[in-house]
């Protein structure tokens, strides 16, 4: 039975909290009424999954590059004290597989600017400059045979708090080698409250052939 071999090096861009929630450049979303009776919402925004050809030059390998927005918002009573965690992933598809390794990066040096304006910069206003903060790498295993199958891959979670905020990744690096055919990743979002309510919005899968 061959091993499906999950390899994550997460690299963290810094959050910062926003007024509201931005509706320009919205992939998709859900909303969520939790225990609390506040209205939980979570975004994905300008979603770019780039497949490049493999380094490698193996025709079982797949390489892309992923860039993107998580945002969060918290409306209601109560929402100041919200706490609990923001994550991004995929669910990675596959038709057929021999020791299927799937690796995701993310190691960009670039910086994004987040709703910035001169009152930022000055210290008194909303947004901030998104640069990467690396984490330890992260290893995921399972045994699912020679496929077909799906495996959900989270590639980074940040502790979230406040009533809204955001956290972007730029040119994150990902392969998949060992994969017979054609490669979907469906990219997501999920919000998950410190009391345990949960809700995910899941993208259109991008074909990495």
């Amino acid at each position: 039975m061959a091993a499906l071999l999950v390899s994550v090096l997460v690299g963290v861009s810094s959050l910062f909290l926003a007024a509201g929630t931005s509706h320009a450049g919205v992939d998709n979303e859900l909303s969520l009424i939790d225990g609390q009776d506040r209205t939980l919402t979570v975004q994905q925004c300008d979603t770019f999954l780039n497949g490049v050809f493999p380094l490698d030059r193996n025709r079982l390998t797949r390489e892309w590059f992923h860039s993107g927005r998580a945002k969060y918002n918290c409306a209601g009573a109560g929402c100041d004290e919200f706490a609990g965690t923001l994550e991004l992933g995929y669910q990675i598809g596959f038709p057929w597989s021999l020791g299927v390794g799937i690796n995701f990066s993310y190691q960009t040096p670039n910086i994004l600017l987040d709703n910035v304006s001169p009152a930022t910069l000055a210290g008194i206003g909303w947004g901030g400059i998104i640069t990467p903060n690396l984490f330890p790498g992260l290893s995921i295993s399972a045994d699912l045979g020679n496929g077909p199958g799906i495996q959900e891959v989270t590639t980074f979670s940040v502790d979230v708090s406040g009533p809204a905020g955001s956290v972007a990744v730029s040119n994150a690096h990902g392969t998949v080698t060992g994969a017979f055919g054609g490669v979907l990743l469906r990219p997501f979002a999920r919000l998950v409250s410190q009391t345990g309510d949960s809700v995910a919005t899941y993208g259109e899968p991008w074909n990495m052939n």
